[in-house]
């Protein structure tokens, strides 16, 4: 088990540099979705869909990644990684992220939040099949960013 929690923990930590070098603009979005899945699901306050890992991906990950860009989001790092296995290939992980934003009146914001993914492994490499997340439109305007 400790194996597959550095293995995922790294997965993640590669994932965080990727979505803070397309937030600077040095990577594009398109090389991020090689992290999941060819069919997933997401979950949140505003209901669940599911999608696949094809063009539609790309283009919806390009409009959040202008939208964070727009609303003055610097950076995102991980602060914790939980691991819980749920078979030999499935895995819940926990992520607890810091987004720093460089809001026009208050510089250096920071929000802490979680989301949970599922994770399947793929001929020996991780892929993200499904997400859990919060409210993020009301964690944003508690914070003052909109």
């Amino acid at each position: 088990m400790k194996i597959m929690e550095e293995i995922l923990r790294r997965f993640f930590e590669r994932y965080e540099s990727m979505a803070n070098q397309v937030l600077a603009g040095t990577l594009p979005v398109g090389d991020t979705t090689s992290a999941f899945a060819s069919d997933f699901i997401a979950a949140s306050p505003a209901g669940v869909m599911t999608g696949k890992n094809d063009e539609t991906l790309t283009v919806s990950m390009e409009k959040g990644y202008a939208r964070y860009r727009a609303i003055g989001t610097r950076e995102l790092k991980i602060r914790k990684t939980t691991v819980t296995p749920i078979d030999a290939l499935h895995f819940l992980v926990q992520v607890d992220w810091r987004s720093v934003f460089d809001a026009e009146e208050q510089p250096n914001v920071t929000i802490d939040f979680e989301v949970h993914y599922l994770v399947q492994l793929r001929d020996g490499e991780p892929k993200i099949f499904g997400w859990i997340s919060g409210d993020e439109e009301a964690v944003l305007k508690e914070h003052g960013i909109d």
